[in-house]
């Protein structure tokens, strides 16, 4: 039987690989405290074959964060493609949102550097995923009104209103600032509040 010989990586996968260590070096010591040489220590390789595949630590955050929202924008459509009424669909999808962010974007109760100089650099790219996000919210009312659980009225108007008034549940420096709160809790009963002006039948407040 011949020798099993490993595959050779692909430049995509080096490119991850590098990101995932990258990634936990950073949660570990600080995005300030890593440098690349730590990198490439980590990894086995030399510095300079990292900058090969990234040109800065904040070239490798980029990616780190392109990861992130990719990671949550498919989380969110696996929330909207279940067989749910619309209206469960929502609350399920920002109380999504809200694990997520506590879950890998806070440490010891404050935001990781990374994802602070994440937030810098990756504005445009982090908007791009607020709209896909409130598009989604859009369709679950517009589901919603089909069902006649919500009134008619216009949907892409009330997802913004929705988003806008939501973003303390959805912002990693919002999250960290209140994180002594039941945010769980108080964001459920924001999002009750808030459908309730769109709801056929009101719950009750």
């Amino acid at each position: 039987m011949p020798p099993h010989t490993r595959s050779k990586e692909t430049a995509d996968e080096t490119r991850e690989r590098i990101a995932r260590v990258a990634e936990a070096l950073f949660r570990r010591m600080g995005f300030a405290k890593t440098a690349v040489a730590d990198i490439a220590a980590e990894l086995g390789m030399s510095p300079a074959n990292v900058y090969r595949f990234f040109p800065s630590k904040v070239a490798i955050v980029n990616a780190i964060c392109a990861r992130a929202l990719a990671e949550v924008d498919d989380e969110v459509r696996k929330i909207v493609a279940r067989p749910l009424p619309a209206r469960e669909r929502i609350f399920a999808l920002f109380r999504a949102l809200l694990v997520y962010h506590k879950e890998n974007f806070l440490c010891e109760r404050r935001v990781h550097d990374m994802v602070l100089v994440a937030i810098e650099e990756n504005w445009e790219a982090i908007e791009a995923h607020v709209k896909r996000i409130e598009a989604c919210v859009r369709d679950l009312i517009v589901e919603g009104i089909a069902e006649k659980v919500f009134l008619p009225h216009d949907a892409a108007g009330s997802a913004e209103l929705m988003i806008g008034a939501l973003v303390k549940f959805c912002h990693p420096i919002l999250i960290a600032e209140d994180i002594d709160q039941d945010l769980e809790s108080l964001q459920e009963r924001t999002v009750a509040f808030l459908l309730r002006s769109i709801e056929v039948e009101r719950t009750p407040l």
